[in-house]
């Protein structure tokens, strides 16, 4: 049996219950530049720093009830203290205080619907971190 070579993370794609209003979320509240949008499919990708790899969100009918079981995705940022601050001083549902971890700092900030992304930085070992 022939092993699958996985040579990286192409997208990561989300479950929205409403397209517009996750627009307002990951455009508006988080600031995510986009990358494509396919409307009649219900689907829009957005640019995650220079990286070709991105995040994609597409409606679907779910419930609003964050957080819901979810994956995490979790992005690089400068600084996860002040990610944190600013999303909660514009509205967003932050998951619990910035922790410590062995690179710097983490925080989580849920969408509308539950999908939860994290926000991590290397404060701590800049060198593990992308350049910038």
């Amino acid at each position: 049996m022939s092993q699958l070579e996985v040579l990286g993370i192409d997208n990561v794609m989300l479950a929205v219950g409403d397209l517009q209003q996750a627009r307002e979320f990951y455009e508006g509240t988080l600031g995510l530049q986009v990358k494509f949008a396919v409307l009649e499919a219900g689907i829009v990708g957005y640019r995650l720093g220079p990286e070709e790899p991105g995040l994609m969100i597409r409606v679907q009918a779910l419930p609003p009830s964050p957080p819901r079981d979810t994956p995490r995705v979790w992005l690089e940022v400068k600084d996860a203290r002040a990610a944190a601050a600013a999303l909660r001083q514009g509205g967003a549902h932050i998951l619990g205080q910035p922790m410590e971890i062995l690179t710097g700092w983490a925080v989580e900030v849920a969408d509308p619907w539950g999908n939860v992304l994290g926000l991590t930085d290397y404060v701590k070992q800049p060198a593990r971190g992308r350049p910038g």
